[in-house]
């Protein structure tokens, strides 16, 4: 049974993804901004969250947005039970050359707890979505996390820090080296929500990276839980949402994945 409130965000994140395509034949010609280093905005970005905004807000005024290129938008009158966190095109690095890896993500949020995810691939159709104890879809199919058990056969995905200098980096550099000598391989693909998707569906065994922020996990972390797999920080917690820090997989290479990147970090 499909959540009531979901086909407003499928039909949100279709219609916005038209503006995206189209503009995919032409990214020669979009105009980019810089947010900071290394992170970019583009016009396309803003269309596509102006027409995701406008579909939530006229089947639910009441709800509350939190969208990444227009940070928070509230209605003063309501105290926001419900509210839809948005990344309008999570990727733009990837989309401004032209590489087809990028997707569109929107979650529903409930007192703070994620009850429906969506993220879509709009290059290749697919459709992501989970609610809440309904299980997690691809293209309308169930799907679970992979059963790989051993490290040394997993496919792990990562996303590299912005910032390319500092512990940061030095960091991830260590966490990188020590999961990239356990694993068969890493991928890097540009897209952390679609990434977590991968891991949902199987298609990755396990990901990792720190410093993200809630529209890049939100409902991307509630379809691997749905689909059989752990989502936590990096010390096994639940506040990843909060923290940035996260690490996703089967209950096999969920923990072995943890144990990896922290490995470092205990003097090992």
């Amino acid at each position: 049974m499909m959540h009531p409130m979901l086909p407003v965000a499928i039909n949100a994140a279709r219609e916005a993804s038209k503006t995206i395509l189209r503009a995919l034949t032409q990214v020669d010609k979009i105009e980019v901004a810089s947010k900071n280093s290394n992170e970019f905005v583009t016009q396309v970005d803003r269309i596509s969250e102006e027409i995701i905004i406008d579909h939530i807000q006229k089947a639910y005024p009441d709800h509350g947005i939190l969208a990444e290129e227009s940070g928070r938008i509230s209605n003063p009158k309501n105290n926001h039970e419900y509210y839809w966190v948005i990344d309008p095109l999570d990727g733009t690095r990837n989309f401004m050359q032209g590489y087809p890896q990028f997707s569109i993500t929107i979650a529903l949020m409930r007192n703070n707890i994620t009850e429906l995810g969506l993220v879509f691939d709009p290059f290749r159709n697919d459709l992501f979505t989970s609610a809440r104890g309904q299980g997690a879809y691809l293209n309308d199919q169930r799907i679970h996390v992979s059963h790989a058990e051993k490290m040394d056969t997993a496919l792990i995905g990562t996303g590299f820090p912005l910032e390319k200098s500092g512990n940061n980096i030095n960091n991830y550099l260590n966490e990188f080296k020590n999961v990239f000598t356990h694993c068969t391989d890493v991928r890097r693909d540009g897209s952390s929500s679609l990434d977590l998707a991968y891991v949902a569906c199987g298609r990755l065994d396990g990901f990792w990276e720190s410093n993200l922020k809630i529209w890049h996990m939100a409902a991307s972390a509630l379809m691997i839980q749905e689909a059989g797999g752990i989502v936590s920080d990096f010390n096994d917690g639940d506040h990843y949402l909060q923290t940035g820090d996260i690490v996703a997989g089967n209950p096999k290479m969920h923990k072995a994945l943890r144990h990896l990147i922290n490995d470092f970090r205990c003097g090992n």
